[in-house]
């Protein structure tokens, strides 16, 4: 007599999903199908019902159309077992994930995380919670890790769009270069002369608005802060450093990044003038403020 095959009572459905259209991402799609696929197959019991796929592009951007279709299927009592890669393949966040597990489990349809090899079947709820928790963290740090190491990588090779990134007195070419805006640059030029020659701060400010110059924003107004940071803008020189904040190990200059419109003994002579005028000096107490506060009066 032939052998009795088990009876494939159990619906699966498969869930997999991707981030971009990419052909990379494209090629993990059909990995993730084929391997999924072949899991079910060798199941007992297990009857493939549907596999639903969702890919992330710039015209759909977020929409999981067929996530949903699935919860949908599961509503009418079409699936009994979804088999998904892992946490992160089946909810963009913890919180979407949690939600979708609760109405799953409500409905009495398992869900089998094969990469974490977890199954909400045989596994409590507050530890699967406590699972998806941890990896949502520790995926998140690990993105923000990767996030960083490709800023330092682009810096390091000089494909950072940062070093071309446009400031007042710049603007961009054809490529996306940086070059003088002799309008604005001329504006550059004054607020360092002005600065050199004993203007405060909010001397050049007033200087500005009687000249009618517009501030970077086009507005009649200038802040403090847009003149502080032209004033320490090493772009200016034609070098830009990246990098360069006092958390990061390590900084990258490119020198002639791009055509100067003040000259770097300029530059340096306001950083000088700069530190004189600050009201705060290291010792051996460390940072403390001087007895006498330079005055930001002068006109």
């Amino acid at each position: 007599m032939p052998p009795v095959l088990p009876k494939r009572d159990k619906r699966v459905g498969i869930y997999c999903r991707v981030s971009t259209n990419s052909s990379e991402q494209l090629k993990s799609l059909t990995a993730q199908v084929s391997h999924l696929t072949r899991i079910t197959a060798a199941t007992p019991q297990w009857l493939l019902v549907d596999v639903y796929m969702d890919i992330a592009t710039s015209k759909t951007g977020s929409s999981r159309k067929e996530f949903t279709r699935m919860l949908n299927d599961c509503g009418s009592n079409k699936l009994d077992i979804i088999l998904t890669k892992s946490i992160s393949r089946f909810g963009r966040d913890t919180v979407e994930i949690l939600d979708a597990l609760n109405q799953l489990k409500l409905l009495g349809v398992r869900v089998i995380f094969e990469q974490e090899e977890l199954d909400t079947a045989n596994t409590d709820s507050s530890l699967i919670i406590s699972i998806i928790e941890c990896i949502a963290q520790a995926e998140n740090e690990s993105r923000s890790e990767n996030i960083k190491w490709g800023i330092k990588h682009r810096a390091a090779s000089g494909t950072s769009k940062l070093y071309d990134r446009k400031c007042y007195g710049y603007g961009h070419d054809a490529e996306g270069k940086l070059i003088i805006d002799e309008e604005t640059a001329e504006n550059v030029r004054l607020i360092y002369d002005l600065y050199l020659q004993g203007q405060s701060v909010i001397g050049i400010i007033r200087e500005l608005e009687k000249r009618k110059i517009a501030s970077p924003t086009g507005k009649e107004k200038w802040c403090k802060r847009t003149i502080d940071v032209m004033l320490s803008n090493e772009k200016y020189t034609g070098n830009v450093r990246l990098l360069k904040s006092g958390k990061s190990e390590v900084h990258y200059l490119a020198s002639d990044n791009n055509p100067a419109i003040i000259s770097s003994e300029t530059f340096e002579a306001v950083q000088i003038e700069k530190a004189r005028r600050s009201n705060v000096v290291k010792n051996e107490n460390g940072w403390q403020r001087k007895s006498e506060k330079y005055s930001s009066k002068r006109k």
